[in-house]
C-alpha cells in the first residue's frame, strides 16, 4: 500500500469517526465559557490587537483600519475584516483585501522586530500578486474553495497557505463558492489538530502505526489542494456532528468550530 493509499485509508476512517468524545466535551466547555461574547454563534467578535505604526510602510492601507500614524495599539475583529474585504472586493482592490487579512492574522504577535510588516512587503512586491488574488476570487465564484486554494498555492513568494487561506476565508464571506463548502482558515495550529486526530486513528486502525503518514499529510505548511478539500469536508461533517450533541449550539456557524478547535487543542 502506497503512502497515499494509507493516507486515504486513514481519512476514510476519520470521516466515519469524526470528532472523538474528548474533543466534543472540550468544545462544550469552550462554548460555555465563550457564549456570552459570541451571542450570534459566529466568531465575528473575535478581535485581534495590532500596532498600526509598525505597518507604516505598507500600501495600500485599508482606510477602515486605524491610521498608521496613530500611537499605541488598535483592534480589529473578524466582522470588521469581513466588512473591509467585502468593500475591497467590490472595488476589485484585491491587494487591499489581502493587507487587511494579513494584519488581522499577524496581530501584535507578528509585529515585534518587523517580521510581519517585513514579510508583507516582500509579498506585496511580487508582480504576480494582484493577478493571483483576482484569479483566486474568480475560481471561488465560478468553481469551489479548493479551486481557489489551488489558484493561490505556490503563486506568490512568501505567501503560503497559513495566510492565503485567511484571505480566502474572508473573501468567501463576500463571494460564496459556486459549489462545495465555503473556505476556512487552515494554518499550522489547525493542521496540528488534524495531525493529532489522524495519528490516533492511524494507530488504532493499523493504517499508520507510527504516525509517519499523519506527519506527512498534515505537515506544518504547504498542504496540497486535495488536503485542503479533505480538511473542508471533515470540518463540514464535524460541524453537523457537534450540532447534534449537548453543549454546542445547533445553529452555530461552521467557522465557529474552526475558531473553537484552534483554541481547545483537544483532538
Amino acid at each position: 500500500m502506497s503512502r497515499q493509499d494509507q493516507a486515504d485509508a486513514v481519512y476514510r476512517e476519520m470521516a466515519k469517526r469524526l470528532l472523538p468524545d474528548e474533543a466534543l466535551r472540550a468544545l462544550a466547555r469552550w462554548w460555555s465559557e465563550n457564549a456570552a461574547r459570541l451571542p450570534d454563534k459566529t466568531p465575528g467578535a473575535h478581535t485581534v490587537r495590532y500596532t498600526p505604526s509598525r505597518w507604516a510602510q505598507i500600501t495600500p492601507w485599508p482606510s477602515a483600519l486605524a491610521s498608521t500614524s496613530c500611537d499605541g495599539d488598535a483592534a480589529v475583529s473578524r466582522a470588521q475584516v469581513t466588512s473591509i474585504v467585502t468593500d475591497a472586493l467590490r472595488r476589485e482592490a484585491f491587494t487591499e483585501a489581502l493587507v487587511a487579512t494579513y494584519v488581522w492574522g499577524k496581530g501584535k504577535a507578528g509585529s515585534p522586530g518587523g517580521s510581519g510588516p517585513a514579510t508583507l512587503r516582500r509579498i506585496l512586491a511580487a508582480d504576480s500578486l494582484e493577478a493571483a488574488l483576482a484569479g483566486a476570487v474568480t475560481a471561488l465564484s465560478e468553481h469551489s474553495s479548493t479551486a481557489a486554494y489551488a489558484a493561490l498555492r505556490g503563486r506568490t513568494p512568501w505567501l503560503g497557505p497559513s495566510f492565503f487561506t485567511k484571505f480566502l476565508y474572508f473573501a468567501g464571506k463576500a463571494v460564496p463558492p459556486m459549489s462545495g463548502p465555503k473556505p476556512l482558515i487552515l494554518d499550522r495550529v489547525l493542521a496540528q489538530r488534524m495531525r493529532s486526530l489522524a495519528s490516533t486513528v492511524g494507530r488504532e486502525t493499523g493504517h499508520d502505526p507510527d504516525g509517519s503518514i499523519a506527519r506527512w499529510v498534515w505537515r506544518d505548511q504547504d498542504w496540497s489542494p486535495h488536503r485542503y478539500q479533505v480538511y473542508l469536508s471533515f470540518m463540514h461533517a464535524a460541524a453537523h456532528q457537534a450540532a447534534s450533541t449537548d453543549g454546542w449550539p445547533s445553529d452555530a456557524s461552521l467557522d465557529l468550530l474552526e475558531y473553537a478547535l484552534f483554541n481547545t487543542g483537544s483532538m
